[in-house]
C-alpha cells in the first residue's frame, strides 16, 4: 500500500512541477491541473518505455557528447508529450530543452524529498 501512496504523491507532485515550469518559462503552457496530471503520466510513460530504446539506439553519439546527447532525449520526450494533447503545449525544441531541464530539477528535488520522507516510516 505504501508504494501505491507513494505513487500517487509523486504523480501530483510532478504535476505541480509541471505547472511551476509554466510559471517560470513562457515556452511551456499547461491549462490546468488535471492537463498537468495527464502530462506528467505521459511524460513518465514515454520516460518509461521509449526513452531506454532512445538511450540505447543514440549511445554512439551519447558516449561522443560525453552524455551531453542525454539532454537532447530529455527534451524530444518532453516535446512529444507536449504535442499530445491540448492542455499542455510547448512551442518549440528550445522550449522543450529548457523546460525539461526545470522539470528533471523539480523531479530530483522531489526524489529526495520524498526519499527522506517514505524512508523515515521504515
Amino acid at each position: 500500500m505504501l508504494v501505491g501512496m507513494k505513487t500517487i504523491v509523486r504523480w501530483l507532485l510532478l504535476a505541480a512541477a509541471l505547472l511551476l515550469v509554466a510559471h517560470l518559462y513562457s515556452g511551456v503552457a499547461v491549462a490546468s491541473f488535471q492537463s498537468a496530471l495527464i502530462a506528467a503520466f505521459v511524460i513518465g510513460l514515454l520516460n518509461t518505455l521509449v526513452r531506454p530504446l532512445l538511450v540505447l539506439l543514440t549511445l554512439p553519439v551519447t558516449l561522443l557528447t560525453l552524455g551531453l546527447f542525454l539532454f537532447v532525449i530529455n527534451a524530444l520526450m518532453f516535446w512529444w508529450a507536449g504535442s499530445m494533447f491540448d492542455g499542455f503545449k510547448v512551442a518549440s525544441f528550445g522550449a522543450a530543452l529548457l523546460g525539461s531541464l526545470i522539470y528533471s530539477l523539480c523531479s530530483m528535488v522531489i526524489d529526495s524529498a520524498m526519499e527522506r520522507l517514505f524512508s523515515r516510516g521504515h
